[in-house]
């Protein structure tokens, strides 16, 4: 089994090859993310291993298909940036981590929303350099306030027991409501636009799909509670980001704790300090002292990282073997949509 792997970094390769000493494979890691440029690598390949970052449009994927590859292997719940209409075209199957750590994700939710408000990243800088003033570090007590949820998956429910440990009140949003998980992790549900209205803290954990792009844009953030504080460790399209920088500066948003970012693959993951900020749009967010930008990290601990590359091989090998494909994902073209799921291989 020869694998290809893009956007390989050390972490990655460090759990990959412990895996691999078990499963065997032969395995050829880029540090750079596929592309329509770099496809050709794919040649001999039977598997592409790929991260959130990484393009497969119609167009790598028909070169894809003509290089030999039968399998994409997502390291990864999302698969946003796959043409899964154009992978079930050439017959190749699809197939991704959906649950890996969803502690790491909701703690680091937490970490973002920690430090936005008790604004911990500015009186780091100031200590260093001998300045113990507290002038403008003041935060608010989360104890007693309403947090809003929108997407009530793994992620998004144990955030939300993270934060009934900490006494607040917390209403959220989903297209498909779990009442049964509602009643167990105590949480109510409530229209988008109660959710978006009653918020002290407002948390985005839903998939980037056409009905959530731009969930957060000019008429919702028009409908928050002043000085919301906003977290989004999902998906960065989830937020209009031009939207969000003008409620920043007029002050409609108190504050902003991101993991992701609608045009981050240019810049995530990679050194990029010595280089100028192209992205007007994401220097301008860098700007403010109450936006708080993380480089995609929420998933970045040790228990994640082996969880993904096991699963990973296991999706891999489960397609070899034939055996029932746990975790698949491809586009229905029958009922004209994207079905993720068990599959039985024929």
């Amino acid at each position: 089994m020869k694998i290809v792997v893009f956007d390989a970094k050390p972490y990655d390769i460090e759990f990959f090859d412990k895996w691999n000493e078990k499963f065997g494979a032969d395995i050829t890691y880029f540090e750079e993310k596929l592309s329509l440029k770099n496809v050709m690598l794919t040649k001999y390949q039977d598997v592409v291993c790929t991260f959130v970052n990484d393009d497969l449009n119609a167009k790598v994927l028909n070169i894809l298909a003509k290089n030999g590859v039968r399998v994409i292997a997502a390291r990864c719940a999302g698969y946003n940036n796959i043409d899964l209409k154009a992978a079930r075209e050439n017959r190749i199957t699809v197939l991704r981590v959906p649950a890996y750590s969803p502690f790491a994700v909701a703690e680091h939710a937490l970490a973002l929303l920690m430090t936005v408000n008790r604004k911990t990243h500015k009186a780091y800088n100031r200590t260093r350099e001998g300045n113990f003033s507290l002038a403008g570090l003041t935060g608010i007590d989360l104890h007693g306030k309403t947090a809003g949820i929108i997407g009530t998956g793994k992620i998004a429910r144990i955030f939300i027991k993270i934060l009934n440990g900490l006494g607040m009140n917390v209403i959220a949003y989903d297209l498909y409501p779990n009442e049964q998980a509602a009643k167990e992790e105590n949480f109510t549900y409530a229209t988008l636009d109660e959710v978006l209205e009653k918020a002290d803290v407002l948390s985005l954990h839903c998939p980037l799909t056409p009905q959530t792009r731009h969930i957060i844009n000019a008429e919702s953030l028009a409908k928050v509670k002043k000085g919301v504080i906003i977290i989004n460790s999902a998906r960065g399209g989830l937020i209009e980001t031009e939207a969000l920088l003008d409620a920043v500066k007029s002050k409609q948003v108190g504050g902003v704790g991101l993991d992701v970012y609608e045009n981050e693959s240019s810049y995530f993951f990679d050194d990029k300090s010595s280089q100028v900020l192209e992205d007007d749009v994401l220097a301008r967010l860098l700007s403010f002292n109450n936006v708080v930008l993380t480089s995609h990290q929420a998933f970045l601990t040790n228990e994640a990282l082996d969880n993904i590359a096991e699963a990973t091989f296991n999706n891999i090998l489960s397609y070899v073997k034939e055996e029932t494909l746990q975790n698949e994902v491809w586009y229905d073209e029958e009922n004209d949509k994207i079905v993720e799921g068990v599959r039985v291989q024929k």
